[in-house]
């Protein structure tokens, strides 16, 4: 069985472990993302006490975590060589990952369905994401749930700061 559904403070050393691999992950795919010390571990106690950090769990197991928050991102205040397709209140996806235990099992389309799905029920039709140039795992995955490229944003302390934004209006309203 697999359900996306909010984290809890306990399972934080598992999330922390999912990040280490992810971060990892990225390094070794020259990617820059997450190696400046954002997001830490503070970052992802914060989302579980919002109640916006979430865990995919596969057969009992936590197999993935991503943070779905409300409000505005200051990071997509400013957007170049493009632009954001509403100008309406949006759900942020941020720190999606899967644990290396379950890479290449095609769980990333589980999650983002799950999340899409939970964003619905909460009557948010509007959802934005980032992710880093090199990150080119993730821009496939982005792009395979929906999501239409709109520009450039920045990414406010980090020095490679530049993310390839995306946003998906959801159907039905």
């Amino acid at each position: 069985m697999i359900y996306l559904r909010p984290a809890t403070m306990e399972e934080l050393p598992l999330i922390m472990q999912i990040f280490t691999e992810a971060k990892a992950l990225l390094k070794a795919d020259g990617s820059s993302q997450w190696q400046s010390g954002s997001p830490n571990e503070d970052t992802f106690k914060a989302d579980i006490a919002a109640n916006e950090g979430y865990v995919l769990i596969v057969d009992g197991q936590v197999g993935g975590y991503l943070a779905l928050k409300a409000g505005t991102d200051p990071n997509y205040l400013v957007i170049r060589e493009g632009s954001w397709h509403l100008q309406e209140d949006y759900l942020a996806i941020h720190r999606v990952m899967i644990s290396s235990q379950f890479r290449g099992k095609k769980l990333a389309s589980y999650l983002f369905s799950d999340l899409l799905s939970l964003a619905y029920a909460q009557n948010k039709f509007y959802l934005r994401i980032d992710t880093h140039p090199k990150n080119n795992r993730m821009q496939h995955l982005i792009k395979k749930a929906g999501f239409d490229y709109c520009g450039l944003i920045e990414i406010s302390g980090d020095p490679d700061p530049n993310r390839y934004a995306y946003d998906l209006k959801l159907g039905g309203r």
